[in-house]
């Protein structure tokens, strides 16, 4: 009889035939199959040397076929973990990222006490991943969330909902900041920022399922980035933060930005794993 780990492995070649990489076909196939069982990874580690259940093969085989035409995993189990919180998505969002997370480690090393009261606006907030992270840290913040897509709030209401903070989080109907009026101690945003003619080139997980509305920042990629300085520097409180995720190469055109906004200071660029630049933190002088 075909054990789990059999069938998973067969799987992962299936995946990697269809063009995955070795990685991710390995995760792909691992955790549809924890999706399908209901188990988690210790779960699957330990158990996965025993018989398949009755059924598991061909609920399990679907999905698979599912992922090898390169439907986002996430997509199909609807679920994707953001700092350490289970996160509803689905394809009127885009897919949460890791190196997002890297606007959550900078809010919380400035705002580091968790009492403190914060007015704080996420502008793109997609599926809420930002929001609900930093409401559920900070448990004093009030959070405003904008996105232009009204299904995209929807499933970031959810969210909120899900993780109890939904209390402390409004969700508005706006493109990026627009009605929205502050004054706020920090405002996040990861805007869309891919240049339109670079769509043909990207995967097809990402050019053929995520939403172009969240994906596309104009003919040159950064129109909603500037769209995002531009509206955050009147909307900070005098010493306030504006924290945002950028695109590869994007670094000189976002310190430009930056230093031709009155009132705004560059504090630093972040960068992820591979050492890319990817995330700006400004802030509001405190005479401005």
């Amino acid at each position: 009889m075909t054990t789990v780990h059999e069938r998973v492995a067969a799987a992962r070649q299936m995946l990697g035939d269809a063009g995955i990489g070795a990685l991710e076909a390995a995760s792909s196939a691992r955790v549809l199959a924890q999706h399908v069982l209901g188990w988690d990874t210790t779960r699957f580690l330990t158990s996965g040397h025993e018989p398949e259940p009755g059924g598991f093969g061909d609920r399990y085989d679907a999905l698979v076929a599912r992922r090898a035409a390169r439907e986002p995993s996430a997509y199909i189990t609807g679920r994707r973990e953001f700092w350490g919180l289970p996160l509803e998505v689905s394809p009127a969002v885009l897919i949460p990222r890791p190196e997002t997370e890297l606007i959550v480690e900078a809010a919380l090393e400035i705002f580091a006490d968790p009492r403190q009261r914060l007015d704080i606006a996420d502008a793109c907030t997609g599926c809420g991943n930002l929001a609900v992270a930093l409401a559920h840290e900070l448990a004093q913040a009030s959070i405003v969330a904008t996105d232009i897509s009204a299904d995209a709030l929807a499933v970031a209401q959810r969210n909120a909902e899900r993780h109890g903070v939904a209390d402390r989080v409004r969700f508005v109907h706006a493109d990026v900041l627009e009605n929205v009026n502050g004054p706020f101690d920090l405002i996040v945003a990861n805007p869309p920022y891919v240049r339109r003619e670079d769509g043909p080139a990207l995967q097809p997980e990402v050019r053929d399922h995520e939403p172009g509305v969240a994906l596309f920042g104009g003919a040159i990629g950064t129109e909603l980035v500037a769209a995002v300085v531009d509206q955050g520097v009147a909307r900070l409180k005098p010493g306030g933060y504006l924290m945002f995720e950028f695109g590869f190469g994007q670094e000189v055109v976002v310190e430009t930005l930056i230093a031709a906004t009155q009132g705004l200071t560059l504090i630093g660029l972040r960068r992820d794993l591979q050492g890319l630049a990817r995330m700006a933190i400004a802030r509001r002088q405190i005479d401005a």
